[in-house]
């Protein structure tokens, strides 16, 4: 979104896309090997155990051998943007100034592409640091309509991968997301708005709102970055972009009795579910 070679300043770009300063200059801070490799550990175990908060991740890693802290759990976890995926009383509030959205899909018949958009965020390991892959997912075919990859969890770069699927596929008639910060914010939900999209999100810290992404990302991560080890932010980028193609093209669903995310995006091929 940020053009640094264009005319308009840098300043002046972020406020016309109403985004902070910060953000455009932000240089993050290096991560220690040791807490790379607990990341990466922490990763796998979060995928295998969902449920596993900071008490009971920290408790796997100690009987591996690895001596860490609690709170040192909570902080890479943090950083890693992952928390326990269980059903829990409201006791946090939203971010100040964020509108919090209702889950719309409970119990509705999903039968067609375009129907349903849903969104989101995951930790991707590289052999030296880490960086974000944001996509967007066509919910009744699977199909990964948009993606990008990001060395920070900023607004901005959803925003883009957000107008980058709008303007390569229309507009669905829902979006989903869960309530980050980064989907809460007035610069995501206006561009939603403004298209005439209806906000759905996923319920505080229920994964199964938002399940066929995070199957997505198991795929992604079982068949393609586990099986990796980048080097670079442009050679994950082509990496995971290889993965998407075949995902998207050549990938047969068992949930769509065989046929590919392509076929039965572009085919509109008969599609039963509820979400």
């Amino acid at each position: 979104m940020i053009d640094r070679e264009h005319d308009l300043p840098i300043t002046r770009q972020a406020e016309v896309l109403k985004i902070s300063r910060g953000s455009v200059y932000y240089l993050p801070r290096p991560v220690s090997p040791e807490d790379l490799a607990i990341m990466r550990r922490l990763d796998r175990l979060h995928l295998e155990f969902p449920f596993a908060g900071s008490r009971m991740l920290r408790g796997l890693l100690a009987a591996e051998g690895c001596k860490i802290g609690r709170r040192h759990v909570k902080t890479l976890m943090r950083r890693m943007g992952i928390e326990a995926l269980y059903r829990r009383p409201r006791t946090t509030k939203p971010e100040p100034g964020h509108k919090i959205y209702p889950y719309l899909l409970r119990g509705m018949e999903i039968t067609r592409p375009n129907q349903v958009w849903a969104m989101d965020i995951t930790y991707i390991p590289m052999a030296r640091g880490f960086v974000y892959l944001a996509g967007v997912l066509d919910w009744a075919t699977r199909r990964v309509l948009s993606w990008r990859l990001s060395i920070t969890m900023e607004a901005a770069f959803c925003v883009a991968t957000l107008e980058d699927a709008l303007a390569r596929h229309g507009k669905p008639e829902i979006f989903n997301t869960d309530q980050g910060s980064q989907f809460t914010g007035a610069a995501f939900t206006g561009v939603l708005a403004d298209n005439g999209i209806a906000i759905s999100m996923d319920g505080k810290g229920a994964w199964r709102d938002n399940v066929f992404v995070e199957r997505l990302w198991r795929s992604v991560k079982y068949e393609e970055v586990y099986l990796r080890a980048y080097d670079s932010v442009s050679d994950a980028r082509a990496s995971i972009g290889r993965y998407l193609d075949f995902y998207n093209g050549r990938r047969p669903h068992s949930s769509l009795d065989g046929v590919t995310p392509d076929q039965a995006y572009f085919n509109k091929l008969p599609i039963r579910m509820a979400a």
